[in-house]
């Protein structure tokens, strides 16, 4: 009997090490190695570039060199993007100094109960208007030629943070069509208003706008912290109520920057028009003041080695691996700009896509703030796409375990680069580092000057980004496209795009 077990125990660890090795043996040889991947870190993170900050020397250097690499490992160009870059316009803009808000009676001072973001000097007496949430409809039965509009924030369907910021320009420009000289949201940000005024209050990046021919000049727009008493639960009655407000100009500068895009043909002559978008931003918050955060003399540049050039770092060495050896669809590379400033960057591309969304069936983002788990992959959106089996064998294959959503109250799916393309309807998710929580192994790190390329695991970036490449093939061989799970809150605007 003990002899038959024996035999039987041997039988079964033969079994386990032959389906290893035959596992291993069908693996895609990557033709990736870690001191390739480590000289890719050590100069996207390097003091040369100065923090990578959106429009800067150092962010442009960055941008011409991951350009140079797509093109020497003989990805294609996409129309509309000369040279791999798609330009992107922006605009650093500082807010005026001086102004004050009078309503009714009630007078309110810049920075400690508003903050104005961008427009033009202005000093008119008036009335203030309630706009729900000064979107298209909002306007129908309502007359705000003249006047300063007031609109909650966000849409009627979302207020985070990411979507308030993100429709602001939609709401400015909306209220500028109908003839109002200021548009302000209401400040319902889950961060202290004195957070969001300093951080605001000083320069910022943000698109650059296209100001109609016939527009004399461009509207004033910020945020309202709602005192007590509330005026706005007036307004919101259906009343106005006189206004006056009195501010000087911004200051705006043009601060050109691109998106960097490149395209590998697929292998199956059918699945090679649909496409799997692999996008990192290379972007950083740059040097001293620029990066928010503590700095001495002796160290000012906020490197960014982990956010982001870990993600470009693998963006990269898949474009050289499926260069080599594609997958069965064909494959967009994108590295964007101004994800540090608001996402802007895959914002921009999103509103203005170069391959038509529709032939777009995943978006693999990379991105994170760290690592404090070597052993795992971090995954922000698992259990969403229906891509769970290719997630768990991508990183199976190199020894590493899936993290989903390691801390769901940060909302770190829409925080990244992925969300710009889920709001379109594409199934997509974050691959990040490996962490269990935000704690000080993450922290001492995150946006901070330490975060330098000597402090980089070399080991592990080269696992993840090995695993980073085999989960983007498996996904790109899929006989079935990855869809949104059942009553996820994209999968409307999937149906949408792909009319399923």
């Amino acid at each position: 009997m003990m002899k038959k077990m024996y035999l039987w125990s041997l039988l079964l660890l033969l079994f386990h090490i032959n389906a290893q090795a035959q596992a291993t043996k069908e693996l895609p040889e990557y033709h990736i190695t870690k001191s390739e991947l480590e000289a890719h870190m050590r100069f996207l993170a390097s003091d040369d570039l100065e923090g990578r900050r959106t429009g800067s020397r150092g962010s442009n250097i960055a941008a011409r060199y991951i350009a140079s690499y797509f093109e020497s490992y003989g990805l294609q160009t996409v129309p509309g993007a000369p040279m791999y870059y798609q330009p992107v316009q922006f605009e650093a803009t500082m807010p005026p100094k001086n102004g004050n808000l009078k309503i009714d009676k009630t007078e309110y001072a810049l920075g400690k109960d508003f903050l104005i973001l961008a427009g033009d000097a202005l000093n008119v007496k008036t009335s203030a208007v309630f706009a729900n949430y000064g979107l298209e409809d909002d306007y129908n039965k309502l007359d705000v030629k003249g006047k300063i509009v007031f609109v909650l924030p966000g849409t009627p369907d979302d207020q985070s943070p990411q979507v308030i910021f993100t429709s602001g320009a939609r709401k400015r420009k909306l209220a500028a069509e109908r003839g109002a000289v200021a548009v302000f949201e209401l400040y319902r940000v889950p961060f202290p208003w004195n957070f969001f005024v300093s951080y605001f209050g000083k320069e910022s990046i943000r698109l650059a706008e296209t100001k109609p021919a016939n527009e004399k000049q461009s509207i004033v727009y910020g945020f309202f912290k709602e005192p007590s008493p509330n005026p706005i639960m007036t307004l919101q009655n259906g009343k106005s109520l006189k206004a006056e407000l009195k501010s000087d100009a911004g200051q705006q500068q043009a601060l050109p920057s691109q998106n960097v895009i490149g395209i590998i043909e697929g292998t199956d002559p059918v699945l090679k028009d649909e496409y799997i978008l692999l996008t990192a931003h290379y972007d950083h918050v740059g040097v001293g003041e620029q990066g928010g955060g503590a700095y001495t003399a002796e160290d000012s540049i906020f490197n960014g080695a982990r956010d982001n050039a870990f993600g470009t770092v693998a963006v990269l060495a898949a474009a050289r691996a499926f260069a080599i050896q594609p997958p069965k669809r064909s494959v967009i590379f994108l590295a964007v700009t101004g994800e540090e400033i608001g996402l802007l960057g895959s914002e921009y591309y999103a509103e203005n896509p170069l391959i038509p969304h529709e032939k777009v069936v995943f978006n693999l983002n990379c991105d994170g703030a760290g690592y404090n788990n070597t052993g795992a992959v971090s995954i922000f959106g698992f259990g969403r796409t229906g891509t769970d089996d290719d997630i768990r064998q991508g990183l199976q294959a190199f020894g590493l375990e899936v993290i989903p959503d390691p801390a769901p109250e940060q909302n770190l799916f829409d925080r990244s680069d992925n969300v710009s393309f889920a709001i379109k309807g594409i199934p997509a998710l974050t691959f990040s580092p490996g962490f269990n929580a935000f704690d000080q192994a993450i922290l001492q790190y995150y946006h901070q000057v330490g975060d330098n390329p000597d402090t980089i695991d070399f080991d592990y970036l080269h696992r993840y980004c090995q695993s980073y490449i085999h989960t983007a093939r498996l996904i790109g061989d899929r006989d079935t496209r990855p869809f949104w799970k059942a009553g996820d809150k994209y999968e409307k605007a999937g149906q949408q795009l792909y009319k399923r």
